[in-house]
């Protein structure tokens, strides 16, 4: 059981400041879709293509989650020649979905 730690009186406006980032986080995962992106971009940048096919996610979703992901500044992009690849822009993101991962996502038979 996880239990948070005490570290004296809570500053309210730091806090209410970090509740509106998770807020914000947790408001980019609450999408079937998106969350599947971001679980394929934690693997590392994907093309827009590259996206479609390992997901399934079909035009014009793809293209309507990804906007939502770039205004929200969950992602970066970088252009090469006609292709725009994306990636997980925040650190913080990464570790939260690693522990979705952890616990929600099926284990591997060995």
């Amino acid at each position: 059981m996880f239990v948070m730690p005490k570290a004296g009186p809570l500053d309210v406006d730091a806090l209410r400041a970090a509740v509106g980032e998770a807020v914000a986080a947790l408001k980019a995962l609450g999408n079937p879709e998106r969350l599947l992106l971001l679980c394929r971009m934690s693997q590392g940048e994907a093309s827009v293509g590259e996206l479609e096919e390992a997901l399934g996610i079909h035009q014009p979703t793809l293209s309507q989650q990804l906007g939502v992901l770039r205004r929200e500044g969950v992602v970066d992009t970088r252009r090469d020649g006609k292709k725009v690849f994306y990636r997980v822009a925040d650190q913080r993101l990464l570790t939260l979905l690693g522990t979705l991962y952890a616990l929600y996502c099926p284990k591997e038979e060995t």
